[in-house]
């Protein structure tokens, strides 16, 4: 019995992140991936439920349930929250079984500050003996496929939920990088605000987010521009619920100014990247990944704004935590990559 429990004490990579949260079980590979989402009975002060189930209540709780997203802008706003979230998923990642602590390698935006850094690792160590943390960034490009221990230079741009986040690697290290809370969720309020605005229709998060992933677009294209959905929401004026048609083109429109932040933190990168490490990604490309990624045209829009052919990752919702997993199965070649200030849990 002794040695079927060792057996079980795995290490579990987590793409810790603001929309979802995937879990890598080392031997066993993905197992989880759910919205980073609970619903929490106020009453009892207990989780009602996490990932998506609790996403299904977003917006339609009584009173005594709150379901809240406890990562915004990449880090944790509710830290009980986010700690009942991560044992939740490692629990459920190892189908319940009663395991030893396992080891963890989390990865965050490379621009959180010391403080969220210790934030997360405290919120890890709830189910965990020993936390490495990861840059985002490092974690998705090793996922993608990108030569990182190599002297060339790679370039990356991983658009998550609340942060995207910008990097220039070579040798296992990063060289230039930059962090800009402006991503997925902004996006979505961006097309949310378009519509109180112009049409005087209010949405929930939901619905704007399922009407970015329908018909958003970042580059013009004539004939997908004239694409229309029909949308419901509750009218400010009469106030009662109304349904209207929205074009394509009019959601890019609304995404104008999130799209351009996050262009210009990609030319400000290449402004500061050596012009040896420069040349690699003329040659090479951009990659991107994340969820932010599969916004139609978004490729076509950084390629045509910087002049460098760019790429989507085959699996970009996965690159993070594929990045997490190959650090554990090579923690000896790749281990140098994850963040100095190793945390284990006290002896006592």
């Amino acid at each position: 019995m002794f040695w079927r429990r060792f057996q079980f004490s795995r290490d579990i990579g987590i793409d810790l992140g603001t929309a979802n949260t995937l879990i890598y079980v080392s031997g066993r590979g993905i197992v989880l991936q759910e919205p980073s989402v609970v619903a929490i009975d106020l009453d009892k002060g207990i989780p009602l439920a996490v990932g998506e189930e609790a996403k299904q209540m977003l917006g339609r709780t009584p009173g005594n349930i709150r379901a809240i997203r406890p990562l915004r802008d990449g880090v944790i706003a509710d830290f009980d929250a986010a700690e009942q979230m991560i044992k939740y998923f490692i629990r459920k990642g190892n189908e319940g079984r009663g395991m030893l602590a396992p080891r963890l390698v989390i990865g965050i935006p490379s621009g959180v500050t010391g403080v969220e850094r210790r934030a997360v690792r405290e919120a890890g160590l709830g189910g965990a003996r020993e936390v490495h943390l990861i840059d985002e960034p490092v974690a998705a490009a090793i996922g993608a496929g990108l030569p990182v221990a190599e002297p060339v230079g790679s370039m990356i741009v991983d658009i998550g939920g609340g942060t995207t986040e910008v990097a220039v690697l070579s040798l296992q290290g990063t060289v230039v990088s930059e962090s800009v809370r402006v991503a997925g969720d902004e996006l979505s309020d961006a097309i949310a605000s378009y519509l109180k605005k112009v049409h005087n229709l209010v949405v929930g998060e939901r619905t704007a987010e399922d009407i970015k992933i329908r018909i958003g677009s970042a580059f013009p294209n004539d004939e997908f521009d004239q694409t229309a959905i029909d949308v419901r929401g509750l009218h400010l004026l009469s106030g009662l619920p109304r349904t209207i048609s929205v074009r394509s083109g009019d959601v890019r429109e609304a995404m104008v100014e999130p799209l351009n932040v996050i262009v210009e933190a990609i030319k400000r990168t290449l402004e500061r990247t050596p012009p040896e490490l420069a040349a690699d990604i003329v040659d090479r490309g951009i990659m991107l990944a994340g969820g932010g990624a599969l916004v139609r045209g978004i490729a076509d829009l950084i390629s045509h704004e910087t002049g460098i052919l760019t790429h989507i990752a085959e699996d970009p919702l996965l690159c993070v935590v594929n990045g997490c997993g190959q650090v554990l199965e090579d923690f000896k070649r790749l281990g140098r990559v994850l963040d100095a200030a190793d945390f284990h849990r006290s002896s006592n």
